[in-house]
């Protein structure tokens, strides 16, 4: 029996007249006076009971899963907002009144605590499924519960009695009490209104912000404070107690792990607490029930003090919680069902209820509740919310979902809580429900909006949740639990990356569509269970470097280097070919021409365009070939002190650069220096030379060798220059022809004079521009060459390498005979021609042969990358005129070796000139640093590529640098001719960099870890990275779709298959393009894996109705950026307004919770976006700030 309350507590008679307060009424029609998960609850136990349900919704909510569940379902609360009209007491008793409801059952927030609801049942003669009106009362009131515990004799935490509205005495309050405390809303919970105070100075803004959030939330803006315990756990006791004087607890539940006081895992029952304190908790929360004769469910709130093993009483709240789950699944016994009987006046034990007796109540094993919101783990838990895209639910032994909201096609909106799922799991021991618990959660797959669910597997994971010892500040004190492995969501972004190619067109095609998608090309036959044979890769890694070049030079068959993986297509089709191609038939060529040299696949251009261009990642280009062809040497283009770039770069970063590309696979490295300059070369030589790899020095052929009255570059010139790279450490000299201007016959006597003056081999590189290269590769064959650089039959010719088929065949039964087979040859090429018809917008080489390329002497690579700079320019019809100014322009230079990078900077001032009508030849005429001259070509004049044999004209150096940066850049070349080292333009040598601080300012950038791929590909592209990473984030790995697909997008009906890693594969049907909507959007349907997927893509063509926010720039600090997707519920600034750092500039809500945005910086605020009212997505450009004058 009850004990004697003291006069201070006022207990509700026995006799207080409720409807079925005395005997047990019937009822037929059940409402929920609630929404979501928890409404879904309360149908699925009145259907059980054969109840008809009633939903009730506000306008904003019309879409939700609730009030379709219900066999009857009405708009309450029109015109109050989407939370006011759930707390709208007048318009929900209407409803239950006309539609003749018998019970209400009020869920948990909104009215679930409000007295004056159950009153307003009780007049309508409508049970309120809860706790009497004056035990809500009692109950809600946190002086009468705390009073209640000290009546009899429950510990109560320090702090003060009654409510404290005014802010005054609240300060004084506090002080009194001490440091840490916190601030608990008077009338109501679930963490609103709630905050921590650690130091005195933090008050005064925390309890402002406490009482707002009370305010909104419930009503009333009174708080309490308390003594705050920093480590503990929080327990509570489950409760039920019906009209007839019953109460019986159904044990405890761990709900320590909470973030902002809102609890986010709850178990049941606790683990590793010790009996007697588990005992303790339990029998007092019975009592202070049975104390005030408690009628429903309920839960009682504790702290236990981890250091000084005291507990303390918190609170209780009157009502159904949110974690009431784990209680059921542990006990085997429906909490929601038994309300609902025991509100009809049923007894706890009897048939209808059938709750067992106090010491029978099961505790079978555990039960782990995950509640899962939406809201961005990484980004401060801001709430997501948009369109539910996909979603796949887990299942299985021990598992429970409740769910609201919880489909594909669901609409989260910003106006309610975040809560998506509740994931119930269960086993018998501890350990098993936490394994279930990590299962289910890397089961889910939710797209559409940001989930907690990695943040919840890190909580899962730490072993001092693992352990039982979770307090109530784990989340605030384990910083490892915010590293989260990042969420891929690969086939989203692939969708989308589609069906922006769909809609807009891929940016690089150049508005080109295909009338019809190409065939698939038909790939190379290879047998996958046998295994790639030796060949030259672990010959080289027997042998090392020199021994490597030993064996070449003995080799009497003509070796073969493979371009067709990088020059044949930059110099055909603008270095736009893809991995996805080349992998394709990877296997194949390491399985049936292993006799081959080497494999050309990376460096020079590749680097830049493959991000650029291709979005893909050249590092993953190297790693993915080198696992598929690991018996093939690979070769790289490396520009000495250019590396991949087209500047000068430090010597540790050139040096860094091959060490980290030699680690990933390379094996061979052309080093050159596109004006022959050969100090250039000094750096990256001897990062090779510490590497497991040949060095391959490289003399750029320009001129021609048998024309005696063109003598600067003449036979002893490359001579001499191929000894020097001999004393440098070179293992191999590199011919390197990059117009294809060596002739036939120069070509002969060039490789028989290197071959008698050096001990090196000789890889002869050339283009087939003029037609007749394939002469020049054989006469070198006769002359002795060990190895030539050839493309197979479809990639090669015009501005490519000869024909490495027919080579292979002119060569068979002689000496020289290649030893690759002319069959297999012929297939690959076959594959790559029917390939080559998925670039065609990029297929603008000549052709046929030229014999033009002996006056403009244009490298292969820049013929057509120059040829599509005039088509961009509109100046397309008037290429031959062009192409006789870049032959102009190189006789202004001084007649300069033409090769990547230089080349690019004669083309750019060809370019310049002919598009101002100004001959070369009268450029000498003009005012010293006069005109606008390309920046790259100021570079170069100011040494910045190194310098030219005799160095530049100087009336021609004057005029393009002016006087005064003239004269210092000749001091400059002087200096360097002089000392025979590099000499940069600004700098003197070029300085090294600290690596580690370039990484670390990376990694912030990135906001991730960043790794030497990163570190190097932003060295040598800052910005092209930069965009990369941000496609990457945006669309995923791109390069895993189809070349077609990549390019030209899908047509209807149309389907690819894209392997995203090993055996998983994602079959993607496009449906159909939906017309656009008023923000100019399009609905792109397809069928993912068979299952129906939609993504919306702004169509650029076509203005929005509707007023589109600009977003922020995150990088820049005056740009003030939405932090959550919500309403602007306060703006406290206007244009003009002063404002320093730190200072309150507006307030947002989202899902019932507030969010200050503060001033990053001091200054003036200069532009404001947003209005008092406006909803705003995150990202969005709130407010600019610039700096006071």
């Amino acid at each position: 029996m009850p004990s004697t309350l003291s006069p201070s507590i006022n207990t509700p008679a026995e006799s207080t007249s409720r409807p079925g307060s005395s005997a047990s009424r019937s009822i037929g029609k059940l409402m929920a006076a609630n929404r979501s998960e928890i409404a879904v609850r309360i149908f699925r136990a009145g259907t059980e009971l054969n109840l008809r349900t009633v939903a009730i919704y506000a306008q904003e909510d019309r879409l939700c899963i609730h009030r379709y569940k219900a066999d009857e379902a009405y708009q309450v609360g029109a015109g109050q907002g989407p939370v006011a009209a759930y707390l709208d007491i007048e318009s929900i008793i209407a409803i239950a009144r006309d539609k003749g409801v018998d019970a209400i059952h009020p869920g948990y927030g909104f009215l679930s605590e409000n007295a004056e609801f159950a009153r307003a049942c009780e007049r309508e003669g409508i049970v309120f499924v809860g706790p009497s009106p004056d035990l809500l009362e009692m109950m809600g009131d946190k002086t009468t519960a705390r009073a209640l515990a000290q009546r009899i004799n429950v510990p109560v935490l320090p702090g003060t009695e009654t409510p404290i509205t005014d802010r005054e005495e609240a300060l004084e309050v506090a002080k009194k009490i001490g440091f840490p405390l916190i601030i608990k809303a008077a009338f109501g919970g679930g963490g609103r209104g709630m905050r921590v105070v650690p130091k005195a100075a933090d008050l005064e803004n925390l309890l402002d912000e406490a009482q707002g959030e009370a305010g909104r939330a419930f009503g009333n803006p009174a708080v309490f404070l308390e003594k705050y315990i920093p480590r503990a756990k929080h327990i509570e006791v489950q409760i039920l107690g019906d009209r007839h004087g019953n109460v019986i607890h159904l044990h405890e539940r761990d709900c320590s792990v909470q973030r902002r006081h809102q609890k986010v895992i709850e178990v049941a029952p606790s683990f590793g607490l010790p009996d007697k304190i588990v005992a303790d908790l339990c029998d007092a929360a019975a009592r202070m029930a049975r104390e005030i004769r408690y009628d429903n469910a309920g839960t009682v709130e504790f702290l236990y003090d981890l250091d000084r093993h005291e507990w303390f009483f918190i609170e209780m709240n009157p009502r159904i919680q949110v974690e009431h789950t784990v209680t059921e699944v542990i006990t085997g016994l429906d909490l929601v069902r038994a309300q609902i009987l025991i509100a009809q006046g049923h007894s706890l034990h009897s048939p209808e209820v059938g709750m067992p007796q106090q010491d029978e109540i099961p505790r079978n094993g555990y039960a782990i509740q995950c509640r899962i919101t939406t809201e961005d783990p990484e980004n401060k838990f801001i709430p997501d919310y948009g369109r539910i895209l996909a979603y796949r639910s887990p299942g299985g032994f021990g598992v429970r979902l409740d769910s609201g909201m919880g489909y594909a096609g669901a609409v989260i909106t910003p106006f309610y809580d975040s809560l998506l799922v509740k994931s119930i799991t269960s086993g018998q021991s501890y350990e098993i429900a936490m394994n279930r618990a990590r299962r289910v959660l890397s089961e889910f797959r939710i797209r559409g909006v940001k989930t907690n669910i990695p943040f919840l597997e890190n909580v899962i994971a730490h072993p001092q949740f693992q352990s039982g010892a979770a307090t109530t500040t784990l989340i605030d004190t384990t910083p490892e639990l915010f590293k989260f492995k990042p969420r891929r969501d690969r086939a989203t972004k692939l969708l989308n990356f589609l069906g922006n190619v769909i809609v807009n067109g891929n940016p690089h095609a150049k508005g080109y569509r295909p009338e019809r998608t190409p065939a698939p090309a038909v790939i190379p036959a290879h047998d996958p269970h046998t295994p790639p044979p030796p060949g030259t890769r672990q010959l080289l890694l027997e042998m090392g470097p020199r021994g490597f070049a030993e064996w070449t030079r003995a080799q009497e068959r003509l070796l073969i280097t493979d371009t067709t993986w990088r020059d044949a297509h930059q110099s055909l089709m603008a270095t736009r070919v893809r991995s996805y191609d080349m992998l394709a038939t990877a296997d194949a060529v390491a399985r049936r021409a292993p006799q081959l040299f080497s494999l050309e696949m990376w460096g020079g251009a590749t680097f830049d365009t493959a991000m650029r261009f291709l979005n893909e990642d050249p590092w993953e280009r190297l790693r993915q070939l080198r696992v598929r062809v690991p018996n093939i040497c690979f070769q790289m283009l490396l520009r000495g002190a250019n590396a991949v770039g087209y500047t000068n770069y430090p010597d540790n970063v050139v040096a860094g650069f091959v060490k980290h590309a030699a680690a990933e696979g390379m094996d061979i490295f052309r080093v050159f220096d596109s004006l022959n300059y050969l100090p250039n070369l000094r750096v990256a030589m001897e990062a090779v030379n510490r590497t497991h790899g040949i060095c391959e020095a490289a003399i750029c052929y320009t001129g021609d060798i048998l024309d005696e009255k063109r003598d600067k570059y003449s036979l002893r010139y490359y001579v001499r220059l191929a000894k020097e790279l001999e004393q440098m450490g070179a293992h191999f000299l590199a011919i390197k022809d990059m117009a294809g201007l060596c002739r036939p016959y120069a070509a002969q006597k060039l490789i028989k004079t290197l071959r008698e003056e050096t001990d090196l081999p000789i890889h002869f590189h050339t283009h087939d521009t003029s037609g007749i290269a394939s002469g020049s590769v054989l006469r070198g064959a006769d002359a002795g060459v060990d190895v030539v650089d050839l493309a197979l039959a479809s990639m090669s010719g015009s501005t490519s390498q000869p024909n490495l088929n027919s080579i292979v065949a002119a060569l068979q039964n002689t000496p020289r005979e290649t030893g690759l087979n002319l069959e297999t040859l012929n297939e690959f090429s076959d594959y790559w021609e029917q390939v080559r018809t998925f670039y065609t917008p990029f297929d603008t080489a000549p052709k046929s042969g030229s014999a033009e390329v002996y006056l403009h002497e244009m490298p292969g690579g820049q013929y057509t990358n120059l040829k599509e700079q005039a088509a961009s320019m509109g100046m397309a019809h008037r290429w031959p005129e062009i192409a006789r100014t870049y032959a102009e322009v190189n006789q202004l230079f001084g007649d300069i070796v033409k090769v990547t990078p230089s080349s690019k900077v004669v083309g750019d001032m060809a370019l310049f000139l002919f598009s101002r009508g100004i001959k070369p030849v009268d450029v000498v005429n003009l005012e010293p640093g006069s005109m606008p001259f390309p920046e790259s070509v100021i570079d170069m004049m100011m040494g910045g590529l190194g310098w030219p044999e005799g160095g530049w004209p100087e009336q021609v150096w004057q005029v393009i640098l002016g006087q005064k940066a003239f004269e210092q850049a000749r001091y400059r070349y002087r200096a360097a001719i002089a000392t025979g080292e590099p000499v940069s333009a600004s700098t003197g040598a070029a300085a090294e960099i600290d690596l580690e601080q370039v990484r670390e300012e990376l990694s912030e950038k990135l906001r991730r870890e960043a790794t030497d791929d990163d570190l190097y590909s932003h060295l040598m592209y800052p910005q092209v990275f930069a965009d990369f990473a941000r496609h990457e984030a945006a669309f995923s790995d791109v390069s895993v779709l189809p070349t077609p697909a990549f390019f030209y997008g899908l047509q209807p009906d149309e389907e690819i298959s894209v392997s995203i890693e090993e055996g998983k594969v994602l079959i993607i049907r496009l449906i159909s393009v939906g017309g656009t909507d008023k923000e100019g959007r399009r609905a792109v349907s397809y069928e993912l894996n068979g299952i129906g997927r939609e993504t919306f893509i702004l169509d650029r063509s076509i203005a929005p109705k509707t007023k589109v926010r600009p977003k922020a720039d995150l990088a820049d600090a005056a740009q003030v950026a939405a932090p959550i997707p919500g309403l602007i519920a306060q703006l406290l600034v206007s244009v003009g307004g002063k404002v320093s750092k730190g200072d309150k500039l507006l307030m947002m809500e989202a899902m019932k919770m507030q969010n200050t945005v503060y001033a990053p910086c001091d200054g003036v605020v200069s532009e404001l976006h947003v209005a008092l009212g406006d909803t705003v997505e995150s990202k969005d450009l709130l407010i600019r700030i610039r700096p006071a004058s």
